[in-house]
């Protein structure tokens, strides 16, 4: 069988699966085989080759068409003019580029593409429940900013920091205060916000567009986010019958934070034990008995105007229970602030140091907890994961 013409350097805008259809191509010589391969209909493997021919040539690389000058992420092609020899020979070539400013929202359809192809709806197996549980106890397990995807290196900042790093230590906190948890029946996952250290991949802040120092393509940075995320759930699934799931947006990933929201909620769609809160407000809020938790980042609101707005929002929660307690990150240190009828807290990060927080003096230690709330009583236990428990 003679082999389709395809490209092998088109697995460098290829996902995964996209560029292991471009092996198989390159072996088998026929959408068909490919397709027989994986289990998948022929026009599905032909649309994914497809698109990633697309993105290729907006990237300026089409050799059929004698493009093959790229332009870096964060631009597209404007226009290409090559010039031949008598010959008909290409001799050069101009290539004219502009900023895309679609480009996040091609990145977010690229990552949903991703989610549908790789069949991850429903794609969580059911985890048995525990045999026994109090539901009188809460746990909540707050995330302090994991930046998945920043970069620091341990010469310039103290401590060696990557993605595979991010994942390591946040799936290995995650199995330390599980073990340590009581059995509460009703648990809290709770992202506190910057899960993400950037949102796209222009590896800027939305809002003032500081540069990022940034590992890995940040495609390769959402799926392993998102591994690292339903891990969690599922360990949490172990210990407790309802886990509820908040993703928070951050000041450095208020889209993705969203789309993270979505992925979780179509990977455990099959899972009635848990609840994804689909949300995009900043501020999101639980009732437990006599207990009221508020969480927001804290980058939109100032931690002393949190208490007046908790009692705005839910006026009658506030005036039915005791125990009221605002979760935030941001800051990447401990405090807490007791005011009139709450207590207002921020968190640590398990992750390290980029250069500029080196620089600039920050040196706040980095953990993660578990808290466990009586319906009744308020907070009555606390976990902590020190980063050197896990190193």
């Amino acid at each position: 069988m003679v082999a389709l013409k395809i490209d092998a350097e088109l697995k460098r805008w290829a996902a995964p699966r996209q560029a292991e259809y471009i092996d198989a191509l390159i072996e088998l010589g026929s959408a068909k085989a490919v397709a027989a391969r994986f289990g998948v209909h022929p026009s599905a493997v032909g649309r994914s080759i497809a698109a990633v021919r697309k993105k290729a040539a907006l990237q300026g690389h089409s050799p059929e068409h004698d493009m093959k000058k790229t332009v870096p992420d964060g631009f597209t092609v404007k226009g290409v003019s090559t010039y031949y020899d008598s010959d008909g020979v290409a001799r050069g070539q101009w290539v004219k580029s502009v900023r895309d400013n679609d480009w996040q929202q091609q990145i977010i359809a690229e990552f949903v593409d991703w989610l549908t192809t790789e069949g991850v709806r429903g794609l969580a197996p059911l985890t048995p429940p525990p045999a026994t549980t109090d539901e009188d106890l809460l746990a909540v397990y707050p995330m302090g900013d994991p930046h998945f995807g920043l970069h620091s290196w341990a010469a310039e900042t103290g401590d060696d920091f990557d993605l595979k790093e991010a994942e390591r230590i946040t799936c290995t906190a995650i199995d330390r205060l599980v073990s340590a948890a009581p059995a509460a029946k009703t648990a809290l996952l709770l992202n506190l916000g910057d899960f993400f250290h950037a949102d796209d991949s222009r590896n800027e802040t939305p809002g003032h567009g500081n540069k990022l120092d940034v590992d890995s393509r940040f495609g390769k940075i959402a799926q392993v986010g998102l591994r690292a995320i339903v891990y969690c759930v599922r360990r949490l699934l172990e210990k407790h019958d309802r886990v509820h799931a908040w993703m928070m947006p951050g000041n450095h990933d208020p889209h993705i934070s969203q789309l993270l929201a979505i992925a979780l909620n179509a990977w455990f769609n099959d899972q009635p034990r848990v609840i994804v809160d689909m949300s995009p407000s900043l501020y999101k809020y639980m009732r437990f008995g006599r207990v009221l938790i508020g969480s927001h980042h804290g980058h939109a609101c100032k931690s002393g105007e949190l208490p007046l707005l908790m009692a705005t929002d839910r006026a009658v929660d506030w005036g039915e229970t005791v125990h009221r307690y605002w979760l935030c990150g941001h800051i990447h240190h401990w405090s807490a602030k007791e005011h009139p009828g709450v207590i207002v807290e921020t968190f640590r990060t398990l992750a390290a140091k980029d250069a500029w927080h080196a620089g600039q003096g920050y040196r706040s230690g980095r953990d993660m907890n578990v808290i466990t709330y009586h319906r009744d009583y308020g907070e009555i236990q606390r976990t902590r994961c020190d980063i050197a428990m896990i190193s």
